[in-house]
Parts: structure tokens; sequence; C-alpha cells
């Protein structure tokens, strides 16, 4: 079974629309209340996760099942800067780009990264301000906390991304028990 291609975008139209797919394909399959709330916190987190690392809002989101097992779709374009593509990636469970399985893709994917925009680390105010404590520190990036990613790979069996130029897409898989 797949349900209906769900278009989010920047203004969040979409969002709720998704969850509900997620909440019916669950009804559907006779899943029971836990393995629901997980779903479709799942769902949440996979468009909360995109929106973090690419900035992007529009997307397609889509739930494929057979029996209790579900795979969860997300696709989008954008340009992701090396630092996003790296952390996107290390979003999988396998830590590694799926697109890059073939020694063509492998090629083509070690092209894009040595293509990708570097992150601006230009604006040093932050260092003039704070003084000598922060000297040498590593400062973490305050926009992504990581928090997506722990709920997904707490709760997924398996999440695969694949990013080819600018398209990304996020599987997320997760077998529920009969």
């Amino acid at each position: 079974m797949k349900t209906d291609v769900v278009k989010i975008d920047n203004q969040g139209a979409g969002f709720s629309e998704a969850v509900y797919q997620t909440r019916k394909a669950a009804e559907f399959r006779d899943v029971d209340k836990k393995g629901s709330i997980q779903l479709q916190l799942m769902t949440e987190e996979m468009l909360s996760l995109i929106h973090s690392l690419t900035g992007e809002r529009k997307a397609s989101f889509w739930l494929e099942s057979e029996g209790k097992r579900f795979e969860m779709h997300l696709t989008t374009n954008s340009v992701l800067d090396s630092e996003n593509r790296s952390r996107l990636i290390s979003s999988s469970t396998a830590n590694r780009n799926e697109a890059a399985a073939s020694f063509l893709g492998r090629l083509i994917d070690a092209m894009e990264q040595a293509a990708a925009k570097k992150p601006d680390l230009s604006d040093d105010s932050a260092l003039d301000e704070a003084g000598e404590d922060v000297y040498n520190r590593l400062i973490e990036n305050p926009e992504w906390d990581r928090y997506e990613q722990s709920i997904l790979r707490r709760l997924a069996d398996s999440i695969k991304v694949f990013i080819r130029g600018e398209l990304v897409h996020i599987t997320v898989i997760k077998q529920l028990a009969e």
C-alpha cells in the first residue's frame, strides 16, 4: 500500500496531512496505538530534520507499507553545503550516501562533495564579543542540536539517505511486531 504523496511547503502546509496519512496507514495495517504513535513521531522528526539541515520545506512525503513493515519517504531539492551534507549523511544508520553504492556512484559522490560549497565561517563577531574565554574552543552550531537525528535513530530500524546533485531523498524503515 502506498499513501497519497503529500506536498510540504515553507509555510508548514502539508505537515499535518503527512502525519494524518501516517496515522491512516497505521490504522489500515491494524497497528496498535504505541506503533501508530511511533510512526507519527518518526514522520514529524523526518520533516523537522530535513528543514533543520536544508532549510527547505518544499518536499514530498509518502509512506509505503506491506504487512507491518513501513517505509516513510521524503524527497526535496536543495543545494547542501559540505557541512549540512555531512550532517544529513551522518543521520543515516549506515553513515553513508546510499546513492554512492556503485563505483560510478562513488565517483559522482566524490565530485559532488568536492564541489559542495563550504560553510561561511567568516562571521567571527561572537569571538570578538566573548573575548579570551572562548579562544580555541569549538563552538557548536546552535541551529541543529541533533534532536531529530537521535529520535529517528532510536525509533527506526533503518534510515537511508540518498543525495544526488540537488535531489535529497530520505527513507525511514520500521518493522513493527506482527
